[in-house]
Parts: structure tokens; sequence; C-alpha cells
């Protein structure tokens, strides 16, 4: 496998989506994004200094609840836009190009099948990795100039969003190879829901202590590890934060942060080595 090859295919993959604009579109989404959050979080944080000030609520602090809650959910929509753009960079890598004859030019000697997917993801992901990342930032920037709050992580989260949005793109290329364009992209954002209703269902399960919910929850966010990933940064948002401002978090539309540990990225990689097996077999096998 030639790394010269790689780059090839990747920047011919970047260049094709430049011709679809798919960048201007997440470009415009992005844009969107921030402008509104940037206004949800000015307009809370004014509500907060109005309403609270620098009282301590009884040990809860109200600049730390509101800007951990709000950066979680701009967490959410940065991981929801890396989506689309995973989406939209790999939903056609294999049966797309090849129905429509891209592929075969490009699948002759000495450039192979697994060297063409493993180009197509390298690229993918080093853009949507990078894509999450000055978004994330951006957003914690943000709250940083709205609120005067900053969360106690910043390059574990980013690495978790970065690392959540770089499986959903493996998943969407392995698709890519069973799919056509629109089924693949309909059955990657059917995965995606999946992951966020299992985290659903552990928020359920914690508030009901209900062991058989949570079990379901924990073997779904294993299964689906992007979302295991995704609550791995939410808890690193406020690692340090202790006490019953703490609590006041966990039991908020900000619940669902769990520390999963070193393990979690020993399986993220296994899963991530599993999928490119499965991708890489299954397009041997295929006729073009």
């Amino acid at each position: 496998m030639s790394l010269d090859h790689v780059r090839a295919i990747a920047g011919f993959a970047l260049r094709e989506s430049l011709r679809r604009r798919v960048f201007v579109v997440v470009a415009v989404l992005t844009v969107a994004f921030l402008v509104l959050y940037g206004l949800g979080a000015w307009q809370a944080f004014q509500e907060v200094d109005e309403g609270f000030g620098d009282d301590d609520l009884g040990g809860v602090e109200p600049q730390t609840v509101a800007g951990a809650t709000f950066l979680g959910l701009a967490m959410f929509g940065t991981l929801f836009l890396g989506t689309i753009l995973a989406v939209f960079l790999t939903l056609g890598a294999a049966r797309g190009d090849a129905e429509s004859g891209l592929l075969q030019p490009l699948l002759v000697r000495p450039v192979g099948r697994a060297t063409y997917l493993v180009a197509r993801f390298a690229g993918a992901a080093a853009i949507c990795a990078a894509y999450v990342t000055v978004v994330f930032v951006a957003a914690a920037i943000i709250t940083r100039v709205a609120g005067d709050w900053w969360p106690d992580r910043i390059v574990g989260p980013a690495l978790g969003l970065a690392a959540a949005v770089a499986l959903l793109a493996a998943v969407a290329l392995a698709g890519s190879v069973f799919l056509a364009s629109t089924a693949n992209g309909i059955a990657v954002f059917m995965v995606f829901g999946a992951g966020l209703v299992a985290g659903l269902l552990g928020q359920i399960g914690e508030a009901l202590s209900s062991d058989t919910l949570n079990t379901v929850a924990d073997v779904s966010t294993w299964a689906l590890p992007f979302e295991a990933l995704y609550q791995d940064a939410l808890a690193g948002l406020t690692a340090d934060t202790v006490g019953f401002t703490k609590l006041a978090i966990d039991l908020g539309p900000f619940g669902g942060a769990q520390d999963a540990g070193p393990l979690l990225w020993l399986w993220v990689v296994g899963y991530l080595g599993l999928v490119c097996v499965i991708a890489a077999r299954a397009f041997a096998r295929r006729d073009l």
C-alpha cells in the first residue's frame, strides 16, 4: 500500500466534494449553528446574572450549571454536524462511485481496493475530526465570552468528539460497500439516532433505578461506541466539579455524561479495525 496512492485518492475525493459543494452546505449550517448558539448562550447567562448574580444556591453554582449545560448541548450539535459531513464525504464512496463509473479507472494496478478504502477513510476522518474540533473549540470560546465560564477539560472532550465522528465516517464508508448512496445515508443517520436513544435509555434507567434499562443502555452504548465517546467527552467538561453543582448538572439536560475510562479507547481501536476488515472483505468480493 503506497502512501502516494493514499494521498492521491484522498485528494481526488476532496476535489469531488468541492465540486459537489459539500463544504459550502456544511459551512452555512455551521455558521447558523454558532450564531444561534451564541445568541442562546448570551441570553441564558444574562438571565442567570439577573436572577442569581454570584449567589451560591445551597452549594450550586448557577454559572457552572448554565455553562456546562449549554456547552454540552453544543457538543451534541457539533457531533450532529460532523455526522452530516461524514455522510456527505462517504455515502457513495464505494457502490456509488462504482455505479457512476468513477471507481473503475482508479482500481488498476498498483492501486488496490483496500488502498482505495483506506484512502477514503483517512481523508474523511481527518476532515471530520478537524471540523468537530474547530467547532467545539469555537463553541467553548463563545461560552467563555458570553458567561465567563470555561470547561474543566478541553483537550479530552475534543479528542472524544473527533474519535466519535471518525467512527461514524468508518461506518458510513463500510455502508457504502453494501448500500446505494441514499439508502446508506439513511442507514447512518438511523445508527446515529440509535446511539442517542441508548443514551436516553441510560438517563431514564438512572432516574428510575432500573437495572434492566441500565443494562440495555450500557450494551447499546458500547455496541455503538461513538455514543460512549460522546458521553465520556461530556463527563470531561465537569471532571473537576464536585458537590451539589455536579449533582445538579447530572440531573439536568446535561445528564448522560459517563466517564468510560481507558478501556473505551482500546475498544474503539478494535471496533474500528473490525469495521475496516468487514468493509475490505466485502469490497474485495464485489463485482464492479
